[in-house]
């Protein structure tokens, strides 16, 4: 402190007159606890340099009492009448808000350029007040272009277009000006027409004194709109300066990005006209339709949906996807009939098109109407055969419980496509169904399919594990091992394979050949998380959270593992498993399981609006995989095959499960629990 008092005071006396050393000086005593003489110091640097703003101001900083401030601000706005921070000061120590305006327009009178001044009169005073102290401060300061736009929104429509012509004049290359005189006029009713016209001639005006047109900027003005609810302006805006400066072998991909980065900040609008003016530029490019009808889709109505799915139709009438959006969106909306026409036109634009075909039959099948679901399957497997369409003639079949009609479908089907794995299943399937007993005769044709299909479809593994699955229930458990070991020998590295052989075991008691197995499994399958899943299911309540932490470091974003880990907070009843099924739907979402493991637990621990967002969020997924899901959206038996009706079930199913689950433990696992 005293080196720099001592040397603070030689700068005082060598340079009385440089303002910052007095303040430097005065904040040296007042570190050092002495007040009072830094206000002696201060007061001397007011009288040594009066034309120095900064000294005074520091001096009111110091200064305690009110008047005092009030008294010390007196002298110095005497000596610097145009210094505008002084008068700020002045008016913020006052309490009365007419003092403030009294000082304030004291203030204007001596610097009456003074923008900042102006604003802070402003806004102290109402809105007519507000519209009068605005007309003249746009006389003092026309270059304040927001002072030009609040006059403007305080004004009547005819005033304002006047304000906003006169501020034209004033200051000609500022874009706002021109934007808000659009968004006055779109806000009192005009249409496209004229916001267009303005927002094309601000683009002219701006370009004949030489503004560079900023296409970002430009963007950003978009998105301003938007938020203004101004979507005619924003549309302009995007028409007008979408293609500014963009290379012409770029314009898609560029527009395509500029769409996607305004949906990303939340500008929907914005985002729709630059994908309306890309599908005007490139009218039959299927990207572009596609990202505009998934916009409408997530943002829009279902009218809009259906209209920019009608125009993409229009013109790409070769591409299924649009004609099955539509009829879907048709059926689910109540249009039975609309989406049979669409169906038709589809047909007649795409007349080979397996697609498009097996979109009718399910059509006619959800909506109870079987015999024209056969009639379209008779027509499909002439006019456009594929395995798929034989496939379906025979579910339509199974589910319509003609078991004959079925295998014989299936037997022609493998006549004409051999290697088509599913049809093997099937057939299997078929006989194994009407088997009685173990050496039913029926059981030995079902095995002969089987075996057929392994020879012609080696590496099918769901094939192989229903063949296992036969051999288990229907004859020994060493056939079943036997099955499953040649599958790994011609299919290496599946983890399915490996864990039905472990699951095998279990059911068998082999507790001991399912730990070696599992062992051997995670040889030649280290990141599977499959198998780190089970681990996890298997585990002693001991060691589960170890393998828990263990499984995560090797598989952190695997769905099952997540999954596994959900399981075990739910069994314990903790709040914590919502964080962790959440995750797991998040990862995957067509993911059958998690979405029914998820709805259990809201079912058990949560409120209607949670089981309500569940079950919503999984009819917006709409699911397809899953051991637990697929074993009930497959079965003939269920009549109803909706997303719902099947997250009911298998949620009832999964909290079985669930209370379970350590049923095939190994003896050490299962005493370890039941202790």
């Amino acid at each position: 402190i005293k080196k720099a008092r001592l040397l603070l005071k030689s700068v005082t006396s060598t340079n009385p007159k440089h303002g910052p050393g007095w303040i430097a000086a005065a904040r040296v005593e007042q570190v050092a606890g002495r007040p009072g003489a830094a206000r002696k110091l201060i007061g001397q640097g007011c009288e040594t340099c009066p034309e120095n703003e900064d000294v005074w101001l520091e001096a009111v900083s110091m200064e305690p009492a009110l008047i005092g401030k009030q008294n010390i601000l007196a002298r110095a706005v005497g000596r610097l009448p145009k210094s505008t921070n002084l008068w700020l000061e002045a008016a913020r120590l006052e309490k009365d808000t007419e003092q403030k305006k009294s000082i304030l327009r004291r203030a204007l009178e001596l610097i009456p350029r003074s923008v900042v001044l102006w604003r802070a009169a402003i806004e102290l005073e109402d809105v007519e007040d507000a519209r009068i102290l605005l007309g003249r401060a746009v006389e003092c300061v026309p270059h304040a272009v927001d002072m030009w736009l609040a006059l403007a929104r305080l004004e009547t429509y005819q005033n304002a277009r006047k304000v906003l012509n006169q501020a034209r004049q004033a200051v000609p290359t500022e874009p706002q000006i021109w934007l808000t005189a659009a968004k006055l006029e779109e806000a009192h009713g005009h249409g496209a027409e004229l916001i267009d016209r303005i927002v094309s001639k601000a683009l002219v005006s701006l370009a004949q004194y030489q503004i560079v047109i900023d296409r970002q900027k430009w963007l950003a003005h978009a998105e301003d709109a938007e938020q203004a609810n101004a979507p005619l302006t924003c549309a302009a805006i995007i028409q007008y300066t979408i293609g500014l400066g963009v290379e012409e072998e770029d314009r898609r991909r560029t527009w395509l990005d500029d769409a996607q980065a305004s949906l990303a900040r939340g500008s929907v609008v914005t985002a729709r006209a630059i994908l309306r003016y890309a599908l005007k530029e490139f009218p039959t490019k299927k990207q572009i339709w596609l990202r505009a009808a998934e916009l409408e889709k997530k943002h829009g109505t279902s009218d809009d949906f259906l209209t920019i799915l009608s125009r993409a139709v229009e013109h790409c009438p070769r591409s299924e996807i649009f004609w099955l959006m539509r009829a879907k969106e048709q059926w689910l909306s109540g249009k039975l009939d609309a989406a049979r026409q669409t169906l038709a036109d589809a047909f007649a634009a795409n007349p080979d098109s397996e697609d498009v075909w097996l979109a009718a039959v399910k059509l006619e099948w959800e909506n109870d109407q079987p015999e024209r679901a056969r009639a379209l399957l008779a027509q499909a497997r002439e006019k456009a055969p594929s395995p798929r369409v034989w496939m379906k003639s025979a579910l339509l079949e199974r589910h319509l419980k003609q078991t004959q009609a079925e295998i014989q479908l299936l037997d022609t089907a493998l006549s004409k496509y051999p290697d088509f794995d599913k049809l093997y299943m099937m057939a299997g399937q078929n006989q194994l169904k009407q088997a009685r007993q173990h050496n039913d005769p029926f059981i030995r044709r079902s095995r002969e399919y089987f075996q057929r299909g392994l020879r012609h479809c080696p590496h099918s593994i769901p094939l192989w594990k229903l063949a296992a699955q036969l051999e288990e229930h229907h004859a020994t458990i060493p056939k079943a091992r036997t099955i499953l070991e040649l599958a790994r020998l011609k299919n290496a590295k599946h983890p399915e394979l490996w864990l039905a052989a472990i699951r095998l075991e279990r059911r068998a008691g082999n507790y001991k050949l399912a730990e070696n197995l599992s062992a051997k499994a995670f040889q030649e399958c280290p990141d599977s998380g499959l198998l780190w899943a089970d681990q996890i299911a298997s585990a002693p309540a001991a060691s589960r959270k170890n393998r828990s932490l263990e499984a995560l470091k090797r598989c952190e974003d695997d769905v099952h593992v997540v999954l596994a880990v959900a399981n075990l907070f739910a069994a314990d009843k903790k709040p914590k498993a919502r964080k962790w099924y959440n995750r797991a739907v998040s990862l995957n979402p067509d993911l059958g399981d998690a979405w029914a493991a998820y709805f259990a637990f809201e079912l058990e621990h949560g409120d209607e609006n949670a089981q309500s967002e569940v079950r919503r969020r999984a009819i917006e997924a709409d699911p397809t995989h899953g051991e637990l899901w697929t074993s009930i959206s497959k079965d003939p038996e269920i009549n109803s095959g909706d997303t719902p009706s099947i997250l009911s079930l298998a949620a009832s199913k999964f909290t079985a499960l669930l209370a379970t689950r350590y049923q095939f433990l190994s003896p050490s696992a299962a005493a370890d629990n039941n202790r």
